[in-house]
């Protein structure tokens, strides 16, 4: 699948449920309402989606939510998908997850091909874990955590940058990955869905600033390493640990993107800034056979634009998308 841009479409990123056991201040607001059941793509719906889009070139899948290990009998969804590593058709199959559920299914998805997680951690101190999450707990994601690094997981941290919140931790959180060998990533928030009384400019902290902090005590080496996503890599020269920069806002990642998102309804979002999307759901149930499903996919990629317009600053503090980063799963 080649975009009007010239891009090869390679990676999809599945959210499989809108819910989840977090309610993170950057993400939702805590009163969310949640999708009705009757809109959800069965798990096998889901994988008849997946296996389209493997089919025609996509050679990575992602599985988000929301919390994808909320969703029910998620593992069945797992283990259809792991047919496509076993032919060689799908390279990779990975998930990200907040890990309140990891230690639940960590061995289990190892050995069902998966090789790695992210995992959003964005504090190492419990209340303000909590402060952030609302509902979640750090010593159960960091239960989690032990338990997909026990089942050989490559673990990657993924750290939202928030302005006067988690901002006096980033030496700690480099600390902390250092010595578990895990890879860590840094991220700028992104201005998607209502967030309630948080003020997304107030929480905004531009990864330049992050990087020139960081390097008062790291050294910082430049590597030509890349995952298929859109974070940026360094070396930390003092850990050997990998850290990454995610800049949608100051430095954004479209020239070279590669990626589609579909919603666990069949919604596919050809770019996460954008609101421009194609319905697959009404293809896929329309026939037993996949040619009116495979149209409507070349058709959106068809439709894939050039890149985002995310801002934020003090002329734009609404959303730039309506749509919450939960639904689309970042």
């Amino acid at each position: 699948m080649i975009d009007p841009f010239g891009r090869s479409i390679t990676y999809l990123r599945v959210s499989v449920t809108d819910r989840c056991d977090f309610r993170c201040v950057y993400c939702m607001a805590e009163d969310m309402t949640f999708l009705p059941k009757a809109e959800i793509l069965t798990l096998e719906e889901l994988d008849r989606l997946c296996s389209a889009f493997v089919r025609h070139g996509v050679k990575k899948l992602r599985l988000t939510g929301g919390e994808p290990l909320v969703r029910k009998n998620i593992m069945h969804l797992v283990r259809s998908l792991s047919r496509h590593l076993e032919t060689g058709a799908l390279e990779e199959l990975t998930l990200t997850t907040n890990g309140s559920q990891l230690a639940k299914y960590a061995h289990e998805l190892r050995s069902l091909g998966v090789r790695r997680v992210n995992v959003s951690v964005d504090t190492l101190d419990p209340q303000k874990f909590t402060a952030i999450t609302r509902w979640g707990r750090l010593d159960k994601v960091q239960e989690g955590l032990a338990a997909a690094k026990d089942a050989g997981l490559a673990i990657k941290i993924n750290t939202v940058a928030l302005k006067g919140v988690n901002d006096d931790e980033f030496d700690d959180l480099v600390a902390w990955c250092g010595r578990e060998g895990f890879d860590l990533t840094f991220i700028e928030v992104m201005p998607m869905g209502d967030i309630g009384g948080e003020m997304r400019l107030d929480q905004y902290l531009p990864l330049s600033l992050v990087r020139a902090r960081l390097a008062r005590r790291w050294t910082l080496d430049e590597i030509d390493y890349r995952t298929g996503g859109p974070a940026r890599y360094m070396r930390v020269r003092e850990t050997g640990g990998r850290l990454g920069f995610i800049t949608p806002l100051t430095h954004n990642f479209c020239e070279s993107c590669n990626r589609v998102r579909l919603t666990c309804t069949g919604t596919l979002y050809m770019c996460l800034g954008q609101d421009d999307a194609a319905d697959l759901r009404a293809p896929l149930r329309a026939s037993q056979g996949d040619a009116l499903l495979d149209a409507a996919i070349h058709e959106a990629i068809a439709r894939k634009p050039k890149g985002h317009d995310f801002v934020i600053d003090r002329r734009h503090t609404a959303p730039a998308v309506a749509r919450h980063m939960s639904v689309t799963g970042g």
